[in-house]
């Protein structure tokens, strides 16, 4: 097989799971198990003068998270897959310095 007809067959094959896992989250959504939860840990990088910068723990929180294998729409955001929010459970923001010395970032 040539290699531009395995990525042909590749291709199919995602075009082909992704409607799949999106019925079976939609069926899990309408008895109520497609979300889950996972604890994250929540650090903030925050600038400081000279290149030097300042890492604060926030806590940890329950971030919400789909039962499924891809990314899913839910709740007027978007949630990744608990399989993946599961091996990754830091999750760093960073804080950068807008032009007049005000913040810019989550606040």
């Amino acid at each position: 097989m040539s290699p531009a007809r395995i990525a042909k067959i590749v291709l199919i094959g995602l075009a082909c799971l992704y409607p799949a896992d999106w019925a079976i989250f939609q069926a899990r959504m309408s008895q109520g198990t497609g979300m889950g939860s996972v604890a994250v840990q929540h650090f903030l990088k925050v600038p400081f003068k000279g290149n030097r910068a300042e890492y604060d723990y926030e806590g940890t929180e329950n971030d919400s998270c789909s039962r499924s294998l891809f990314p899913q729409y839910s709740a007027s955001a978007w949630n990744p897959p608990c399989w993946w929010l599961e091996k990754h459970k830091v999750r760093w923001e960073s804080v950068e310095w807008k032009g007049d010395g005000v913040l810019a970032g989550r606040f």
